[in-house]
């Protein structure tokens, strides 16, 4: 089995080499997009097969397979299939789609340029340390993990849903200000092509034909820190270029403001070292309250999925606020009893921390258990008190003995004039 797959620009008299033209005229079988197939009707021999691309692509790769059975008939053709795709087919494109569903299968590629290349050049913008998101079709984490990076120049794909205007809303939303935009319209297409730069603000206002690209610019120096002196609900205009290794405690919207009620920066930091976060992948946090671990974590190690649980539906215009001052986005909230949610959609963690279990810490951790991945970890933080009437750490060590999980040695702080706390580490 051997595929040709050929790069093509939204061009209606597209330009190819001679190397190009020649598979071109003796191929029999070809494949693509419907807009594909309007550039290159011009091209085809007579009488030639054409495979639709369309979703189910099950569906397509059935037909391959068909084409590739009865190719023997063509007796001038070497058994292979033309496809032609947008711009480089190795670059999110067919090609790979190829790859996965035909491992087997032979490749010859014959690249143009991509999309955000031609934005690049059309800006005349250097491109080499352009950050790559995809949005087509993709979820935001990629986008999310760029922006809290704080990479200068990030070029993203879009789609329906992921348009322009909801790109530049969701980094508004989280105080992404110190960006421009530049947008990419049918790219190619001397009668359709056009290029627009312009703020975030403008951006949401806009509207773009597809298909489109997009272009972001960092604007500033990215240098200033988090301005202390915005009122609550607001959103920080310049955010650093480096996260700070601990958000002020006072920074962050507290639940009735009850300044007990939160993780301190010093004993987060530490339950983040003892999560194991630099290698793992899902971070469950129990009991979030203000969020402040969560959101802490989400700054700190961007490559998480980071999945929060809180029982009080107070918390959640909390965490909300939160999120968009300190610019956290993608934090998946679940709001109601841990112990009556739901967990079988979820990715498994592999890191977990329970910050609040409201007396049923056992329960918790069973629950816990069933979806833990094999080599993850729990972490809990015990507060010695005489005003609570259970000990938690008591509580810990019977559940761990119960499960039999392995307890790994505590580590005891005391700040200032709080309770001393114990941050306790268990794994299977």
């Amino acid at each position: 089995m051997k595929f040709i797959v050929i790069g093509i620009t939204d061009h209606p008299q597209p330009f190819f080499p001679p190397e190009v033209l020649d598979v071109i005229r003796q191929g029999k079988v070809f494949s693509g997009g419907k807009r594909h197939h309007e550039i290159m009707a011009p091209f085809l021999p007579e009488g030639a097969d054409w495979i639709n691309i369309t979703v189910p692509l099950d569906d397509v790769f059935d037909q391959y397979d068909l084409c590739f059975k009865h190719l023997s008939k063509y007796q001038d053709a070497s058994q292979s299939i033309v496809v032609f795709a947008s711009g480089d087919p190795l670059f999110f494109g067919f090609a790979n789609t190829i790859q996965r569903k035909m491992p087997g299968a032979k490749l010859v590629v014959y690249p143009a340029f991509n999309s955000l290349q031609m934005l690049a050049h059309r800006l005349l913008k250097p491109y080499h340390d352009m950050r790559i998101v995809s949005l087509t079709g993709r979820p935001w984490p990629e986008f999310d993990k760029a922006l809290i990076e704080k990479i200068g120049k990030i070029g993203i794909l879009t789609d329906r849903e992921h348009t322009p205007a909801a790109i530049a809303q969701r980094m508004l939303d989280y105080g992404y200000t110190d960006y421009q935009m530049s947008v990419g319209e049918h790219l190619g297409n001397p009668a359709l092509e056009k290029v627009t730069t312009l703020t975030l603000e403008e951006a949401t206002q806009a509207t773009f034909s597809m298909p489109n690209c997009v272009l972001l610019g960092l604007t500033g120096d990215g240098s200033s820190e988090f301005d202390n002196s915005a009122s609550r609900g607001q959103t920080q205009k310049n955010r650093p270029l480096r996260v700070p290794f601990g958000i002020p405690d006072a920074e962050f919207s507290l639940l009735d403001g009850r300044e007990k009620m939160i993780t301190k920066m010093p004993i987060r930091l530490l339950t983040l070292q003892a999560l194991e976060l630099p290698q793992r992948h899902i971070f469950w946090d129990i009991g979030f309250c203000t969020g402040s671990v969560s959101i802490e974590a989400r700054l700190q190690f961007p490559h998480l999925d980071i999945e929060a649980f809180e029982i009080r539906p107070e918390c959640e215009a909390i965490f909300h606020e939160n999120a968009r001052r300190f610019g956290a986005p993608g934090i998946n909230i679940h709001i109601g009893d841990f112990l009556e949610t739901d967990l079988s959609t979820l990715p498994r963690p592999d890191a977990v921390f329970i910050g609040g279990h409201g007396g049923k810490l056992k329960e918790i951790m069973a629950k816990v258990l069933t979806v833990l991945a094999g080599d993850g970890v729990i972490v809990f933080n015990s507060v010695t008190s005489p005003m609570v009437p259970t000990d938690s750490r008591q509580l810990w060590d019977e559940a761990c003995a119960e499960l039999g999980l392995r307890q790994e040695s505590p580590l005891r702080i005391q700040l200032n004039d709080f309770n001393p706390i114990e941050i306790l580490r268990c794994r299977r």
